[in-house]
């Protein structure tokens, strides 16, 4: 069977990269895509990176791996898109485009009416979600945030998706597991959820970090989620202990200054523990305590949660 993808195909055992045109509304852009078709039937695995700009190990991984993956190796179809929002990451913004200030990642799956960011992130999800049988989804700590590496994904209340999703959770090598207790909001992998899509979000990386063997490390874990929904023959790895997490709540600070940490990405946090001392820039002094009990997975500037 042909996989195709707009004006792009790859026909069975074949392998075809080439950009594909979305059209925002003010313009287009020039949306990069790698599909594999394998030789041997199976899933459709889509693969996405660069939904935020200055975050750049998923980029490399899925970069590297659309070279890695060969046909007749591959059970099933890939589809591989390293630089999913490129007005953000070419234009070096972090959270939200330049085009119009929005996050993508509170937006899916968009309106093909909508502004830029909202029109991209409905081409993303009719081209490219839709029809998948698995969604992973490649997130970084961006330059202003510190992070530990970990997975995240959301409950549906189906059982058997729930169940799907958890596992290929799992199936990354990541120790820390976090999931939601509802697939609301705009992140992509909620929105996938929705759909009935086993949809996971993958944090790996800080501070906009570039190292050659923690992306070599993130593509051998896509290759465990590959083997383990059988799109590869690869050998069962040993099984990373996953700790899953309940996602709690994030903590903004009620004042604009400068930030003096008290705890590290990988903390334990108890309720009353302080999270965020700083000095306002009016020499206003600002103290933040935590809300829950549990450990502080990411902290950055502006707005951060968990699905972003």
């Amino acid at each position: 069977m042909t996989l195709a993808i707009g004006t792009l195909s790859a026909g069975p055992g074949s392998k075809t990269r080439g950009t594909l045109p979305a059209d925002l509304g003010t313009l287009t852009v020039d949306i990069p895509l790698t599909l594999v078709n394998g030789t041997h039937p199976g899933p459709r695995v889509l693969i996405t990176a660069g939904v935020h700009g200055g975050e750049f190990y998923g980029i490399d991984a899925a970069t590297r791996l659309a070279a890695l993956l060969e046909p007749d190796e591959v059970h099933g179809q890939v589809v591989i898109c390293p630089v999913a929002n490129p007005p953000a990451v070419y234009q070096g913004r972090l959270g939200v485009s330049p085009l119009d200030g929005v996050n993508i990642n509170r937006v899916f799956p968009g309106d093909p009416e909508g502004g830029p960011t909202e029109r991209l992130a409905a081409w993303l999800f009719a081209q490219l979600v839709d029809g998948a049988d698995a969604y992973v989804d490649l997130h970084s700590g961006g330059i202003d945030e510190v992070l530990k590496n970990f997975v995240g994904y959301r409950l549906t209340g189906d059982p058997d998706l729930d169940a799907k999703t958890a596992d290929l959770a799992g199936a990354l090598g990541i120790e820390d597991v976090i999931f939601g207790s509802n697939a609301d909001g705009g992140n992509s992998h909620a929105a996938a959820a929705r759909q009935g899509v086993p949809a996971i979000l993958v944090e790996t990386g800080q501070l906009g970090e570039r190292e050659t063997d923690a992306a070599r490390r993130l593509v051998d874990g896509l290759h465990g989620v590959l083997g383990r929904l059988g799109v590869l023959d690869t050998k069962p790895q040993d099984d990373t202990a996953v700790r899953a997490w309940v996602w709690a709540a994030g903590v903004v600070s009620e004042v604009t200054g400068l930030w003096y940490p008290e705890f590290g990405a990988g903390d334990s946090q108890d309720r009353a523990d302080l999270v965020r001392p700083g000095a306002h820039f009016r020499l206003r002094r600002s103290r933040l305590c935590g809300l829950y009990s549990g450990t502080a997975q990411r902290a950055g500037h502006g707005e951060r949660d968990y699905g972003r």
